[in-house]
Parts: C-alpha cells; structure tokens; sequence
C-alpha cells in the first residue's frame, strides 16, 4: 500500500477519536470558566458580606471601645449582601426561586465575632398549626469560644487576650486581660501567656470546626431531600485562612457541589470585616523588564498598574514577584 493509503487510514480511524477530544477540550475550557466565575463572585460576595459587618448605626459599639478588635457585628446585613452581589454576579437578582436553589450549594456561613461565633445553616424546626417537622435556612445563636480545664476552671476566650473567667475553687467569675488575671487567680492557663495564647487558638479553630462539620452533615439530608445528589464535607482550610480568622472578625462561607462539566465546584472564602485593615496588594509589570511585581497600595508608583490582590498567595499564584517598597 502507498503512503498516502496508510494516512487515509489512520485519518478514517483517528478522526472520531480526535472529535470526541476537541469537545472534551471544549467542555474543559467552557467548565474552566464557570470556576473562574463562580470564584470571582464567591470572593466579591464574601468581602461585601464582610463590610457590611461593620456598618454600625451607633457609635459606642464601634471598633475601639474596650478592645482594638471588638466590633458589633450585624449579620443579617452581611447574609443580605452576600446574597445580593452572589445572586447579580450569577444573574439571578431577579428570581427569588434560583436564589433558594443557589442556598442547596451552600452548606454553611459562619460569622466569626469577637467573643464568639454564629452560624447560618439548615435547621430542623416544628411548623407552626401542622406540628411537622422542616428543614430551614436560619441563623443559630452565637457560640462562644470556651475552653474548661480538669479542675472544672472554664475560660470564654475572644480574638485577643480579653477573657471571661470562671474560677472552680471559689466560684468566682472574672473578667479582664490574662496579663491582669494572672495576679488575681490562680487558674493555671492564665498564668502563662504562652500556653494561654496556644489554648486560646486552638480552642476557637476547634469550636468553630466541629460546629462546621456537624452543619455539613447536616446539610446532607436537606440536600437528599430536594435532589442535590453531593456529599458535602468540611475541607481542609489553610493555615493562611485560620490565622485571618482569628486575628479578625469576618465572614467565612462555603460553596460545594455546583456541578461544572463532569466535574463539581467547591471552593470557600473569608474576609475580613473590620473597618481599617492591612493595605491592600497592587500587581504591576516593569515595563522595561516585562516582569510583574506585586506591593502595598501606597508604595510610590513604579510600575503600571494591572491588577489588585488580597494575599501573597494569589499574587505569586498569579506569577508575581514581591517587592516591598521602604
């Protein structure tokens, strides 16, 4: 057989193989960005939620007034953004009944406030005249950070070294900075400022962890009920992520089960909701290098300007290189 008949055969046999990879490609392109958008609009949605955190009407409980990290916290108005800017970056503002769709891949919201923690998630409740049982979206009380050692000493921990204790000997509660109760109690975790910090972060991931994974689970049997066939679980967050949670109050939401392609989106996010935080970073390219920097807003301009970041991780994702400016 002739060269040419050998690449007519292999053009017959390859060709079916090759369409069915150009669609696969296509699909994988299309389903590349829906995740791009689901992530832009999670992350934009998210940090609304956590400005409108702070938009405090009276004064006396803004930031600043006992602590440095207190800040009254308003939820609902948080909740009512992060579905406004989610549902308008999805194009579904309009349509109340895709919006409680959207609600099924969102298992958990959790706001995370000075001394203690709320969550917004599926909840079982009796209806009112029939007596049955419903499974609702709806806000849980706040869950404050306490850790009770083996001598039945409890301590309410906040973000910072401000505590409210209960002192088992004499039944005593106080109140006040470890650094000042450690003359005025002989509770053991408050007399080293070291153990007492290690305690106090481990004790609110943990809180905030199991109550986390115990919504999820929950939300699995809501989700069984209207057709969502997901198993939603509680991933692994960064370190980055538990650091930020608790060094500020803010908003932490969890998206999981969108189904992209053959594939399914499940991403998470937190921001920060305090009124002053840390500059924001700034990408740029060095025109005369074609290398790309990232900086603090405020840094005196050097390169040109192309894109904003909130952390070091997905500005260097992104191909950046630091540069700190003096």
């Amino acid at each position: 057989m002739k060269i040419t008949d050998w690449a007519m055969i292999f053009v017959l046999i390859a060709s079916p193989y090759l369409w069915v990879l150009h669609l696969h490609t296509g699909d994988l392109r299309e389903a590349h960005g829906l995740q791009l958008r689901y992530t832009s609009a999670l992350r934009t949605a998210v940090q609304d939620a956590a400005h409108a955190l702070n938009l405090n009407e009276l004064q006396h409980y803004e930031t600043g007034y006992g602590s440095a990290k207190f800040m009254r916290t308003d939820k609902e108005e948080a909740l009512s953004a992060f579905i406004e800017t989610l549902s308008i970056h999805l194009g579904i503002e309009n349509d109340p009944i895709a919006q409680r769709a959207m609600l099924a891949y969102i298992p958990v919201i959790a706001v995370i406030e000075y001394d203690g923690f709320s969550i917004y998630a599926v909840h079982e409740s009796k209806e009112a005249g029939t007596g049955e049982s419903e499974l609702m979206h709806r806000w849980r009380p706040k869950k404050p950070y306490v850790y009770t050692d083996q001598s039945g000493n409890s301590i309410a921990f906040t973000l910072d070294n401000q505590v409210t204790a209960y002192e088992s000997r004499s039944g005593e509660w106080l109140r006040g900075r470890q650094s000042e109760l450690s003359f005025a109690t002989d509770i053991p975790l408050l007399q080293d400022a070291e153990a007492f910090e290690q305690v106090r972060r481990a004790t609110i991931v943990r809180t905030i962890e199991e109550d986390l994974a115990g919504y999820m689970n929950r939300h699995n049997e809501y989700a069984a009920r209207i057709g969502v066939n997901y198993f939603f679980t509680l991933p692994a967050l960064s370190q980055e992520d538990w650091t930020n949670t608790l060094n500020d109050t803010g908003v932490i939401v969890f998206v999981q089960g969108i189904p992209v392609g053959d594939r399914y989106y499940n991403n998470y996010a937190f921001g920060g909701g305090r009124l002053l935080q840390s500059k924001l970073l700034v990408g740029g390219i060095d025109e005369k290098t074609g290398l790309h920097y990232f900086f603090r807003e405020g840094c005196p301009p050097r390169y040109r300007v192309e894109q904003a970041f909130t952390n070091r991780r997905d500005a260097a994702a992104k191909g950046y290189f630091e540069n700190t400016c003096r």
